[in-house]
């Protein structure tokens, strides 16, 4: 039976992952609420699997033309730089305090999302 929960939190951050929401959003909360699994494991797994579904996510995109290639540079640098910058404080974090850290910042996305929602 465990294996079906694994199975299922990868289909839904799959599916999510390919349209662009983030699967990680869905993906880190199934691993730690439902599945057990630590802060830093589910986030580890998390970033393993985002690199496969978005080479699959990027060649789909960019096949039908929704990828914009202007001053991609800038992004790319800028994200490889804080992405260690990141993984390093993140070595020192204990899980707990990752955890509240990614609770908070899936409460303002909830937050801004809903005000995109009722500003329209």
């Amino acid at each position: 039976m465990l294996y079906f929960y694994y199975i299922l939190a990868g289909v839904v951050s799959g599916v999510f992952g390919g349209l662009g929401m983030g699967g990680g959003t869905l993906l880190i909360p199934i691993l730690t609420i439902f599945l057990g699994l630590d802060q830093k494991v589910a986030q580890g797994i998390n970033l393993f699997s985002f690199l496969l579904m978005a080479l699959v996510s990027i060649a789909v995109h960019y096949k039908h033309g929704f990828i914009s290639t202007k001053n991609i540079f800038y992004i790319i640098f800028f994200g490889i730089i804080f992405a260690i910058l990141g993984a390093f404080l993140m070595s020192f974090l204990p899980s707990k305090i990752l955890k509240i850290v990614f609770g908070v910042f899936l409460c303002c996305l909830a937050v801004v999302e809903f005000a995109k929602v009722f500003k329209k």
